[in-house]
């Protein structure tokens, strides 16, 4: 079994639009309004995280938030850890939160080139927001990182390279089995 970890930078969202119907208590018409405080819910496999709302910055939603999932490939592959899917939602204040669309990131050869490398950076890329009915709905920006983990008895060594020193960096923590 091969171990490590799987970094994902949520960068920032362009022309996201939600597509309900409460513009406002009098409007009976589909809103095609940008998202003015969305989030991101990111799923890999079974591991599930939320980030914090975006900043308005002009046109752009920033979040500038890491996310990081244990990954454990096993012989048998199972297909939701082959992929990182980021729903993105807006957060209201009167009504439930609405989807305004998911994303998928397939991560297979980011974590296989990085159980041979070591360390894997895919990215910045941006991706598109599929809406429910398979439309389109803006562009996330969107940064994955594979970091492979080396195991000796109950602790685990994070090995990471500095290229500015030129050097290795080491990390290590206890693991606790499960």
């Amino acid at each position: 079994m091969a171990v490590g970890m799987l970094e994902v930078l949520l960068v920032d969202a362009r022309e996201l639009r939600d597509r309900h119907f409460w513009c406002g208590l009098d409007c009976l018409i589909p809103c095609l309004n940008e998202t003015k405080a969305p989030y991101a819910q990111i799923q890999y496999g079974a591991q599930n995280q939320t980030s914090c709302l975006a900043q308005e910055e002009g046109k752009k939603r920033v979040w500038n938030e890491k996310f990081r999932f244990q990954v454990e490939c096993e012989e048998e592959e199972d297909d939701m850890k082959n992929k990182v899917v980021l729903s993105t939602v807006e957060k209201h204040q009167f009504f439930p939160d609405f989807l305004v669309g998911k994303t998928t990131i397939y991560v297979k050869d980011v974590i296989l080139r990085g159980m041979e490398e070591g360390k894997v950076v895919h990215g910045p890329h941006k991706y598109r927001v599929v809406r429910q009915d398979k439309t389109y709905s803006g562009e996330i920006t969107v940064t994955v990182t594979f970091i492979k983990v080396f195991f000796f008895s109950s602790t685990a060594i994070l090995l990471q390279f500095c290229p500015f020193l030129n050097y290795f960096r080491c990390r290590t923590f206890l693991v606790f089995p499960s």
